[in-house]
C-alpha cells in the first residue's frame, strides 16, 4: 500500500503571500473590524501563531494588504496616463484603468473603499481618492492652461471625476449581472466628458439656488446665565 504523497512545505515567502491573499479576501468580505486572526489562519490552513509570526497580528496584515492595493491602483493610473494624448482619450484611459482594476482585483478595491479603522494611520479611502485625483489633476492643469480656464479649479474637477468613477464602480462590482467594464466606463466617460464640454470659465450659482442663513426665532434662544 502506497503512502499518501507528502504535501510540499511552503517557503516563508510563499506563506507570507498566501496570508496576504487570504487576508485581502477576509478584509474585503468582513471588514477589518469583523475579521479575526483565527478566521484568517483557518482559511489559510495554519495556526494563529503563524499569522502573528509574519505580521504581528491582524493590524500588521491589514497594513500590508492596503499598502499593496494602493501601490497597484496608483500604478494602473500612472501607466494609463503615461503616453501623451488628447484630453478625451486621457479621460477614457483613466476611467477604463480604474474599472479594469475593479474587475481584476475586486477584493483589493473593496478593501480600499471601506472605512479605515481608527488605529490605522495609513490613510482613509478619501485620502486614497485624493492621491488618485492628484495624478488626474495634471491632465486637467494642461487642458485648463490650453483653453484659458482658471488652473486653481483643476483640483475640484479632478476630485469630482474620481468620485464619480469610484461611486459608480462600487455600484458596478456589486451587481450580479453587471454590464461589461467597457459599457460602464463608456457611460461614466459620457457623463464626465459632456459635462466638461459645457464648462464656463467663470461659473456662478443661480439666485434660485441660494439657501441663505436660517433665521432662529428669538423665543428659541436660551438666555445667557
Amino acid at each position: 500500500m502506497k503512502s499518501p504523497p507528502r504535501r510540499t512545505r511552503m517557503t516563508a515567502d510563499q506563506r507570507r503571500e498566501q496570508l496576504i491573499s487570504v487576508g485581502r479576501e477576509v478584509f474585503a468580505a468582513d471588514g477589518v473590524q469583523g475579521a479575526t486572526v483565527e478566521d484568517i489562519a483557518t482559511r489559510a490552513g495554519v495556526t494563529k501563531p503563524v499569522v502573528y509570526e509574519h505580521f504581528g497580528g491582524k493590524e500588521g496584515l491589514y497594513a500590508v494588504v492596503v499598502d499593496r492595493a494602493i501601490t497597484d491602483i496608483l500604478a494602473s493610473i500612472t501607466d494609463a496616463l503615461a503616453e501623451p494624448a488628447e484630453f478625451r482619450v486621457l479621460i477614457e484611459r483613466a476611467v477604463l484603468a480604474l474599472f479594469t482594476f475593479m474587475e481584476t482585483s475586486p477584493s483589493s478595491f473593496e478593501v480600499l473603499v471601506r472605512s479605515s479603522p481608527a488605529w490605522y494611520s495609513g490613510g482613509s479611502a478619501a485620502s486614497l481618492m485624493s492621491a488618485i485625483a492628484g495624478h488626474v489633476e495634471k491632465m486637467f492643469d494642461a487642458a485648463f492652461e490650453q483653453d484659458g480656464f482658471d488652473p486653481a479649479a483643476a483640483p475640484i474637477y479632478a476630485q469630482g471625476m474620481i468620485g464619480a468613477i469610484t461611486l459608480s464602480g462600487v455600484w458596478w462590482i456589486h451587481q450580479p449581472d453587471r454590464p461589461s467594464k467597457e459599457f460602464a466606463a463608456s457611460h461614466v466617460v459620457n457623463l464626465i466628458w459632456n459635462g466638461l464640454r459645457g464648462l464656463k470659465k467663470e461659473p456662478s450659482l443661480s439666485s434660485q439656488a441660494s439657501i441663505g442663513t436660517p433665521s432662529i426665532p428669538v423665543s428659541t434662544v436660551a438666555p445667557v446665565a
